[in-house]
């Protein structure tokens, strides 16, 4: 039985952060990284390992959920599952990130879990600086053209179309060994 090399996770999270840093070194850049839904926890451990294989690159990098924009609709009951608020998302964190300079923004409105909004804690950064945002269905309508680049993590090929219009798709079926992918041959 052959056993098929796979590269540690640092090396992965390392050529990405090279890629990006390469393309996207000067001003306010956004990276979406995105999965399906059942892949959340994955999606977010990689946007946290991204945010510090960039930090290690020498870029600022800042993290935000789309999950701390969600709420449940008003007057649904605790089942309903909560929906992004594109309108808070975009006015507290997306546009003044672009605006750079000492605008501050925001890095969480909603608490899903208790239902509630949460205390505003603002944030600022240098003009050059990476914001990675994970979620999932990250490249819908309204959302797609925020991202400057976006990483599509899954663990199988359940959604092609999301895959085709990212900018890179890891296999994350082993957290620890994620791949990137080129071409569905890999």
């Amino acid at each position: 039985m052959t056993t098929r090399w796979a590269p540690a996770k640092r090396d992965t999270l390392r050529e990405l952060a090279n890629e990006i840093g390469h393309n996207y070194g000067r001003g306010r850049v956004i990276i979406a990284v995105d999965g399906p839904p059942s892949g959340s926890v994955v999606t977010a451990g990689l946007a946290d390992d991204l945010a510090d294989a960039l930090r290690e690159s020498g870029l600022t990098a800042f993290r935000a959920s789309v999950s701390a924009f969600s709420r449940r609709p008003e007057g649904a009951g605790r089942d309903a599952a909560p929906e992004l608020d594109e309108s808070v998302f975009r006015r507290v964190l997306i546009e003044p990130f672009r605006l750079g300079g000492s605008t501050g923004w925001v890095e969480a409105a909603y608490d899903a879990e208790a239902d509630r909004p949460v205390e505003s804690s603002w944030v600022t950064g240098p003009a050059d600086a990476v914001l990675l945002v994970d979620g999932s269905d990250l490249s819908r309508d309204g959302l797609a053209g925020i991202w400057h680049y976006r990483v599509w993590v899954s663990a199988d090929d359940d959604r092609p179309a999301a895959r085709a219009t990212a900018s890179a798709v890891i296999d994350g079926s082993d957290p620890e060994h994620p791949r990137r992918r080129f071409d569905d041959a890999c």
